[in-house]
């Protein structure tokens, strides 16, 4: 192989384990540690800086289907790639290329690795484009790998060379003690997000008919907005509560089909319909860490499985939110791969659009979290004032029952003028009471607002602006209200 494959290693600050990597064949094997999935089908980019080739920035993408796409997706990735590592304050200095792709029903790996050589060599002028060379080209099909560049017969054979054993390389090794994973195929991570099939589905295409029959009239109506907002919560929490005392199963796909029998029809269609409301979306993302977000990660994606039929498009809200609390809880992987199914479903989603560039710019989460978590704390308190509001009325209404319901004195002339000045003195008796209900809610109200306006002006959570001001917002740019599906905008 050529000198400028000798050494490349994976980024690592001077605490963390260090993996050097110096052959196609260790860098073949090191390819599913980098992205923490194995990406078939797809084209993976990866940044190099330094005399060492320290390991930076990675790039996915499905590999289009058309010749005709190859040179604009050659060069938005080379563009996309190079700008990415520049904002983040590094010029790369060279690219690893692989090319993964399963062979066809009578196709080699090696006819695999000939057919993608010209969309390889675009791709590679591309880069050369911006002035940063590709250091090494490999294509990975049928369990052996292709070098693109490395001439040397003795190490880059025609037939190609057999990948390790999963588990049994020194990189596999390595990743392990250094706590890296690989969580299976690509194709095994997007099916547990896809829609479910089989004799299930006209049931739960019935229900999502029945339910969106149900509460979009409500919410166009104007008035049911905020009763099916609450309707789709109640129904979360009693999910989320027989999601958290269910423990997932091992595999993950046998755990998948057992989350599927915690969730009847009727109880997704409400959710999912619900969901296709921004306030409500944006209330249950609050369910992002601990065993909270464990169970609603669950929850996510079977809803996502449950958007059957004509109501694909409404998956785009639970994938979303599928994305964000794998992002939140540290499996990034998933969270990417939740946002792409999102996106694919509706291009428009801002919702998901904003997490996906903020996941894969390196963002922390933990910025949103402590957001969500202010917005739940108000969302506490205006609660507790409400309820004070409300009680305070309750008295003042006892009270004047009470007065009612007193017995009259007997009509006469001496009770007539000794009346009056009782009903003065209950006049000015209860004068106090209401006084001291009024200010009990005043100063609930005040404890409200002062919780409204603990912490940083500006947005409160994913795709969300805080406090009145948004809501004034969001209402008066194109003045119809936050709704439902063919009543939303595309956040």
């Amino acid at each position: 192989m050529t000198k400028h494959n000798e050494s490349t290693r994976r980024s690592a600050a001077p605490t963390e384990q260090q993996i050097t990597l110096r052959s196609p064949a260790e860098l073949a094997d090191a390819l599913p540690y980098l992205v923490g999935f194995h990406p078939d089908d797809s084209v993976v980019m990866a940044a190099l800086h330094g005399e060492r080739g320290r390991l930076g920035g990675r790039l996915r993408l499905g590999i289009p289907r058309t010749r005709e796409e190859w040179p604009d997706v050659c060069d938005q990735l080379a563009e996309t790639l190079v700008t990415n590592c520049e904002k983040r304050g590094t010029r790369p200095d060279g690219i690893v290329l692989f090319f993964c792709q399963d062979p066809a029903p009578g196709e080699s790996g090696r006819a695999v690795m000939e057919r993608l050589r010209p969309f390889a060599q675009r791709l590679r002028i591309a880069c050369g484009g911006f002035e940063v060379p590709v250091y090494e080209a490999l294509c990975i099909s049928d369990g052996r790998f292709w070098s693109y560049c490395c001439p040397d017969s003795r190490c880059c054979p025609a037939e190609g060379v057999p990948m390790a054993l999963p588990g049994t390389s020194a990189m596999a090794a390595t990743a392990t003690y250094a706590g890296m994973r690989v969580r299976g195929t690509l194709k095994e991570m997007e099916a547990r997000l896809a829609p479910m099939t089989g004799k299930t589905v006209p049931g739960q295409e019935h229900a999502l008919d029945a339910a969106a029959g149900r509460l979009v009239p409500r919410v166009l109506d104007g008035g049911g907005s905020e009763a099916v907002r609450e309707e789709t919560m109640d129904a979360l929490r009693l999910v989320l509560g027989r999601f958290r005392d269910t423990p997932p199963l091992g595999q993950p796909l046998k755990s998948d089909a057992h989350d599927d029998t915690l969730l009847s029809p009727e109880e997704a269609a409400t959710i999912i319909v619900g969901l296709q409301d921004r306030t409500t979306r944006d209330q249950a993302a609050e369910w992002m860490e601990g065993p909270d977000g464990q169970a609603a990660l669950r929850i996510w994606r079977a809803l996502a499985r449950r958007c059957v039929g004509s109501y694909a498009e409404y998956g785009a809200a639970p994938l979303a939110l599928a994305g964000w609390v794998a992002w939140s809880v540290g499996e990034g992987p998933e969270a990417r791969v939740a946002f792409s199914r999102a996106l694919r479903i509706d291009p428009d989603y801002l919702f998901a659009h904003l997490l996906f560039q903020a996941c894969n710019d390196g963002l922390d989460p933990e910025t949103l979290r402590n957001c969500l978590r202010r917005e739940r704390a108000d969302r506490a308190v205006h609660a507790a004032a409400h309820a004070e509001l409300e009680r305070a009325a309750a008295d003042d209404d006892a009270s004047a029952n009470s007065r009612r319901r007193r017995p009259r004195p007997k009509c006469g002339p001496v009770t007539v003028t000794r009346t009056a000045p009782a009903r003065t003195s209950a006049a000015r008796t209860t004068g106090p009471a209401r006084t001291t209900a009024a200010s009990r809610a005043a100063g609930a109200a005040r404890a409200a607002g002062s919780g409204g306006t603990t912490g940083p002006a500006g947005p409160t959570g994913p795709g969300k602006t805080s406090g009145a001001a948004g809501k004034s917002r969001a209402r008066g740019k194109d003045g119809q209200r936050d709704g439902l599906r063919g009543t939303r905008s595309p956040q």
